[in-house]
């Protein structure tokens, strides 16, 4: 048996796995997000570790016998948050979380200061970990001169699991920290925010083991034996081993409240001027794009709000005026950059809004324009992540809007791409954290250890419409600096 556990920002989840790759259990557990001022997001590290104890206690309540038998722990977690302990390992203050935009004028003091996109291979955003660490540096120097470790959320939880101060690579490559070429820690960039190795915890692959668990905690939740404890992944690349992309050129769409397009590399392949995201991978000698676009199936929940239908009635007329139109794009545009934008612009300015309005237009064409304008986004991803060496031929769709056939089909058109849709069950980050939970068990960082799920489906683009969905593109690339430029 193996266990996967996700340290989200919303809550933890755990996944209990069996050596075939069934899942047995899960139990979650939820987190609060701390909001103190404008723009700020953290959480309290005891929270984390409290919620795995939760979803543990219960999965050995539930499946004793289960339990017992697990050999190895993957563990997964939302990226980027500065966890920082003193030298006794005690938390000096509050985790300042990946979605907290304080740190924007650190971005700008650390690029002066190291060459951040060649070796990080990253702009600085706020998202990432050393800006918020300058931004304590500057505005709270006793926490910062009290520092001696700073640790990823995940990282925090394997450090009460198992004594260890371990991270894996593809988590430490959203520090701005890590030399992601050569996957090990600059000192260069450390520098820049005035810290050295002896702050970082030490290195392993994903699929490798980064200690065994404690021996007091064998014993409260039952294992036979000490579970091996796996380096693990950040959660994008821990999904990404949930449903097999793992191989160059393998990659998954996922359609969530924000959307993420990741693709596999042999190799590091940046585009900082496209605000591409490079990253090792959680397996050794790969690594990874993304393209990170902030309002995927929120741009829906804003809409529902705002027009008091439901989302599901909303992505229904959206369809239903997609059919009746024949797979034709729609007469109005809208740019879904509600709460700004990451992939291509990084314009934490950027808003939102429709274009070619008419009197005729009702709810239905608002929802089909919705559909639409995230999918643009997408395929503004996709452009990027080509202008650094990619080519997607497939990707496996995941997420809530996953389950719209014609949010698909318009992504198909849009991307070019043939889009498979997983037969069933959960393949999330979780579940690819327990499976890297096995490799590190078994000892093999081997891709055949994650093969893709079983598809139910798969949609093609259609090549009649192909050059209408391409002027309809750039179309909606127009909007954007026009608008900016009213707006400014």
């Amino acid at each position: 048996m193996f266990l996967g556990i996700d340290i989200g920002t919303s809550g933890v989840k755990s996944v209990l796995m069996d050596g075939s790759g069934a899942v047995v259990a899960t139990a979650s557990s939820a987190l609060s997000v701390s909001r103190p001022r404008p723009g700020w997001s953290e959480q309290d590290p005891a929270d984390w570790w409290q919620a795995v104890c939760d979803t543990l206690d219960r999965l050995k309540d539930s499946h004793p016998a289960e339990l017992s038998g697990v050999a190895g722990i993957g563990l997964s977690g939302q990226m980027h948050g500065a966890t920082l302990l003193d030298g006794a390992n005690k938390v000096l203050r509050p985790a300042i979380l990946w979605n907290d935009g304080r740190s924007g004028d650190e971005c700008a003091l650390l690029e002066s200061r190291a060459d951040v996109h060649g070796i990080a291979g990253n702009l600085a955003m706020p998202g990432f970990t050393a800006p918020k660490v300058e931004w304590v540096r500057r505005h709270e120097p006793e926490v910062y001169a009290a520092t001696r470790l700073v640790l990823l959320p995940k990282d925090y939880v394997r450090l009460q699991l198992t004594g260890e101060a371990v991270s894996d690579m593809s988590d430490a490559a959203g520090t701005l920290w890590l030399d992601v070429a050569r996957r090990d820690w600059s000192d260069e960039l450390l520098e820049a925010t005035g810290l050295t190795r002896e702050a970082m915890p030490r290195l392993v692959e994903g699929t490798d083991s980064s200690g065994r668990l404690r021996s007091d905690l064998v014993t409260r939740w039952g294992f036979s034996v000490a579970p091996v404890v796996a380096g693990g992944g950040g959660d994008n690349a821990a999904s990404a081993c949930g449903i097999g992309a793992v191989r160059p050129g393998e990659a998954f769409l996922s359609l969530g409240t924000s959307g993420v397009l990741f693709v596999a590399t042999d190799r590091y392949r940046p585009n900082t001027a496209g605000a591409v995201h490079a990253f090792c991978h959680a397996l050794p000698g790969i690594w990874h794009q993304m393209g990170v676009i902030l309002s995927a199936t929120d741009s829906l929940n804003w809409l529902s709000e705002i027009t008091g239908a439901d989302v599901a009635t909303l992505e229904q007329e959206g369809a239903r005026t997609h059919d009746e139109r024949g797979g034709r794009p729609s007469d109005l545009v809208f740019l879904p950059y509600l709460s700004g934008e990451r992939t291509p612009h990084n314009d934490p300015a950027a808003r939102g809004g429709f274009a070619g309005i008419a009197r005729a237009n009702g709810r239905a064409d608002l929802s089909l324009a919705v559909l639409e304008g995230v999918a643009f986004a997408f395929r503004d991803c996709l452009d990027v992540l080509k202008e650094a060496g990619s080519e997607v031929s497939r990707v496996t769709a995941v997420g809530g809007g996953a389950r719209s056939r014609a949010w698909l089909q318009i992504l198909a058109n849009l991307l070019g791409a043939t889009i498979d849709c997983p037969a069933q069950g959960d393949f999330g980050a979780a579940y690819g954290a327990a499976r890297l939970g096995k490799a590190a068990a078994l000892g093999s960082g081997e891709t055949g250890l994650f093969t893709p799920p079983e598809m139910s489906a798969s949609i093609d683009p259609d090549p009649a419409r192909a050059e209408e969905w391409r002027a309809a593109h750039q179309r909606y690339r127009a909007l954007y600096p026009a608008l900016k430029e009213v707006l400014s």
